[in-house]
């Protein structure tokens, strides 16, 4: 299940080995995997791919022909990939678009999906600039402490969806949401306005600490996450509380770790999180 850390491995893969070349073709097996733009694919063969970003858990090619840009995203939702030749996929029946660079099979980028949580769409920079309004709020790696202060003081909300809405906080999903709360000894269902001062900046501290280490890692290979080379993430040799309901508390305090009862994947320590008022 991509979150930002694995878009941000992808793309930054991306970004090292694709800029310069120019798309021969592209292909598409299933016209619903194109969530806007689709009358405009015939425009993209011919196009040289200038930068590869990310935005969110979504991935941007920047593409460019005749001096006029125009984008292709990827939304890598619960299930996306982007996988460069020597990735092999379970069941490739699930790749879903092909894109050729430079007349070449060695210059292939595909894109495999199977669950289809996640869309492309092809879009002009007006496109691009209300499809990043529309869906994402600040970015968890660059907000600065001080916005984030101003942002949680906002919300009379529990404090682990809010990290997981991609309007408010974009590329946070449930594994990291876990992992950044037990680190920063936060309930998953403290409410972010009754939050102190100090425990905020602890909390936007080790947010950052975590996505951080986890790029650095490659993400997490939880299930069927693969970079575009193929390689693994390494970052679940990591895990302090995902997955680990029933073991010992890592930080030895003597408990055991739980799973909310509300919700199926929200993990965390009762005595190290404690539900207070204000933390």
């Amino acid at each position: 299940m991509p979150e930002l850390p694995e878009a941000e491995v992808t793309a930054m893969q991306l970004q090292s080995c694709l800029p310069g070349l120019r798309m021969a073709h592209i292909q598409v097996s299933r016209r619903d995997i194109i969530r806007e733009g689709g009358d405009s694919i015939d425009w993209y063969p011919g196009s040289i791919v200038r930068s590869v970003v990310r935005q969110g858990k979504s991935v941007v090619l920047e593409m460019e022909k005749s001096a006029h840009c125009r984008y292709l995203i990827a939304e890598l939702g619960m299930t996306g990939l982007l996988l460069l030749p020597p990735a092999i996929v379970k069941h490739p029946q699930h790749v879903h678009v092909v894109i050729t660079f430079d007349q070449s099979p060695r210059n292939t980028l595909r894109y495999w999906n199977p669950r289809r949580f996640g869309r492309l769409s092809l879009l002009d920079p007006q496109g691009l600039e209300r499809y990043v309004a529309r869906r994402f709020g600040y970015d968890p790696l660059r907000i600065t402490q001080d916005d984030f202060v101003l942002l949680l003081q906002r919300y009379r909300r529990r404090l682990k969806p809010l990290l997981m809405h991609q309007q408010t906080i974009a590329g946070i999903g449930n594994i990291y949401a876990n992992e950044i709360l037990f680190r920063a000894a936060i309930h998953p269902n403290a409410i972010a306005n009754r939050l102190k001062l100090e425990t905020v900046r602890r909390l936007h501290l080790t947010m950052q600490e975590v996505l951080r280490e986890a790029v650095e890692s490659g993400g997490s290979s939880v299930k069927d996450f693969l970079a575009p080379d193929g390689s693994l993430g390494r970052y679940k040799e990591r895990h302090l509380v995902y997955g680990k309901e029933n073991r010992p508390c890592l930080n030895r305090c003597g408990s055991l770790i739980r799973r909310l009862k509300s919700e199926r994947s929200s993990f965390y320590c009762p005595t190290c999180q404690k539900n207070r008022r204000s933390s």
